[in-house]
């Protein structure tokens, strides 16, 4: 980073190459990833936090890219980083197969963001940006840091947003969407009709997904006492599963619990259209938010007896600005946002491109560019999932069972998603990239974000060292850059039979961008061998009882576990298992799913 003498409107002045703005997670996966490419890079964050929805959201069990396969990238490095910091590893819970403490990910986030060399001004106002025709010069904000107000410009090559709401777009005059769009637009099978849209007062007043604002609890001893009913508005949030099944939801290391509920929790539901408006009515929208986090923690404790408790582990405001990693507050320091403006791009990400393309395990069909070659940058896989009051919104199944449990198809998010055709050197690396309303539902999630920020950030690196806008980059460099990447590597297209840790891995993943059908791909003759040990990890014998989907139950005499697995290799061998066997299997034990996770036969 280099100063200039020259100031605007009394603002010191410097030049960055790539500037990310926001503090999501997809923003400091940009960043990281541009600077570990050797491209000087700053980082500019609302908050204290940089972690976004992985750490500061409070968001800490993710769904989605689960499946060693889809375990690669940023996510991937970002897990055998956690199950390394975590003494009691990450299987604590039934909503997700990775359960940590929020301040663990943003320490790894903070570490590698200093190893790679990257700027970060955490507490920044964005104020302006400054644009010429289709190119982004310069971008303004205050530095709150240490209560001085400083104004700051920065002269950029390339710009990134990398927010949860998409706050760059409105002040570039970005094309972007917001919202709703009706079935006729895109055909997308779970799409509302135009006349439904224009007519029903839901859609207005649900402009998009629903947020939360996570609270965190320590659970007590023992079992949790059914006491109580729960108030109103909260009455029904327990009666799906029971008082104590619902609480460990999202259970974390440490005996904590992540409440984050939908049904009748703590999402917030009204006037959200206030996100995308002043200061000071998305102000109102967030203390309301977090009272009612609050209220509904409250109403969980008394409902429980007493025996759930609110627990301290974020920082307040004050002590996150000295750096401080854990602390004082049950409430996370930012929300949850599953929604905001969505960027018009060159590509556009529609329900059906999420869809699978056959039955059975397969995937949705590749994207392809004007020429015909694959665009992939990023492979997600979640079942798509949309918040909203009410009952779930109909949405066309993608989920498929594998490994013992229910998964989603493996999607791939294009190049072109992820920048304008009318501003050359602008990227979004985070929510915001170009989806309609209904792929954002399966688009949103951590795994994905954490891959499509790398994406952009390598996207932002070889731009610069190139000498050319990012939307002139070929995507078979980036694809490649990708795949080869000496701490990150990422696959951009999916493989159901190559986990991340497979010695061709990837080989097998060049093979698939030069024009292997998504049939040839499927599991069916798995090459890879077992997976690199976990701690904790136990031999367990018993009689398998194989459900003919990867997994099963293992009668180990005097307990009876459902097993699962998350490795190809070993989904292969039980699938193939017609009765039942006695088999040792090694693995580690998740009472509160409840499930055994196999990683591989033990001989």
């Amino acid at each position: 980073m280099s100063e200039t003498a020259s100031s605007r409107s009394g603002a010191d002045h410097q030049t960055v190459p790539v500037v990310v703005w926001g503090g999501g997670t997809g923003g400091v996966a940009a960043a990281i990833q541009s600077a570990r490419s050797g491209i000087s890079t700053l980082l500019l964050t609302p908050g204290p936090w940089l972690g976004g929805m992985v750490s500061a959201a409070g968001v800490c069990a993710p769904d989605g890219n689960e499946l060693a396969p889809w375990q690669t990238g940023l996510w991937g490095a970002l897990l055998r980083e956690l199950r390394e910091q975590e003494p009691e590893g990450l299987d604590h819970n039934w909503v997700s197969c990775f359960g940590y403490r929020p301040a663990t990910a943003e320490a790894i986030l903070r570490r590698w963001a200093q190893r790679s060399g990257l700027s970060w001004w955490p507490n920044c106002r964005l104020l302006t940006v400054e644009r010429q025709g289709d190119r982004i010069r310069s971008l303004t904000v205050e530095r709150l840091e240490g209560g001085d107000g400083r104004r700051q410009c920065l002269s950029l090559e390339v710009l990134i947003d990398g927010s949860d709401l998409g706050d760059l777009l409105p002040l570039l005059d970005a094309p972007h969407r917001l919202g709703w769009e009706a079935q006729e637009h895109w055909c997308e099978p779970s799409a509302p009709p135009r006349r439904d849209l224009e007519s029903l007062p839901f859609f207005r007043q649900q402009p998009v997904q629903s947020p939360t604002w996570v609270a965190i609890a320590r659970m007590g001893q023992g079992a949790c006492p059914e006491g109580q009913p729960l108030p109103t508005p909260f009455t029904g949030a327990s009666s799906s599963f029971g008082l104590e099944r619902t609480l460990l939801y999202g259970r974390l290391p440490g005996d904590l619990l992540m409440l984050n509920w939908p049904l009748e929790g703590n999402d917030w539901h009204l006037a959200l259209d206030r996100a995308f408006g002043s200061a000071g009515d998305r102000a109102r929208l967030e203390a309301e938010m977090r009272d009612h986090s609050l209220a509904f923690r409250r109403a969980l404790q008394q409902a429980s007896g007493g025996w759930l408790q609110p627990a301290a582990v974020f920082p307040s405001p004050e002590h996150a600005a000295s750096g401080a990693l854990t602390g004082r507050e049950e409430l996370a320091l930012m929300p949850y946002w599953r929604e905001g403006r969505r960027l018009i791009g060159r590509s556009l990400v529609r329900e059906q491109d999420l869809l699978p393309a056959s039955a059975g395990p397969s995937q949705a069909a590749l994207p392809r560019d004007g020429e015909g070659r694959i665009s992939a940058i990023a492979v997600g896989n979640y079942a798509n999932d949309h918040h909203y009051p009410g009952p779930d919104w109909p949405l066309a199944p993608k989920s498929c069972r594998w490994g013992g449990r229910w998964t989603g198809t493996p999607f791939c998010i294009p190049f072109g998603a992820l920048f304008s055709e009318a501003i050359c050197n602008l990227l979004v690396a985070d929510k915001g990239i170009s989806t309609t309303h209904i792929a954002n539902g399966a688009t949103r999630l951590q795994p994905l974000v954490l891959n499509v920020g790398q994406a952009a950030g390598l996207a932002a690196a070889l731009a610069v060292r190139q000498g050319i806008p990012p939307l002139q980059l070929p995507v078979r460099s980036l694809q490649e850059a990708l795949i080869l990447d000496p701490e990150a590597p990422a696959a951009p297209v999916p493989r159901w039979d190559t986990p991340w840790h497979h010695p061709r891995w990837a080989e097998r993943i060049l093979e698939a961008l030069d024009g292997e059908s998504p049939e040839t791909s499927r599991i069916l003759n798995p090459e890879a061998g077992a997976p690199p040990a976990e701690a904790g990890e136990q031999v367990h014998q018993g009689i398998l009882e194989p459900d003919g989907h990867g997994g099963g139950v293992l009668d180990c005499g005097r307990q009876r576990w459902p097993v699962i697995t998350l490795e190809p290799a070993l989904h292969a061998l039980l699938s193939g298992l017609d009765r039942p066997q006695t088999l040792r299997l090694r693995g580690r034990l998740n009472p509160w799913g409840p499930w055994l996770r196999a990683t591989h036969l033990d001989s």
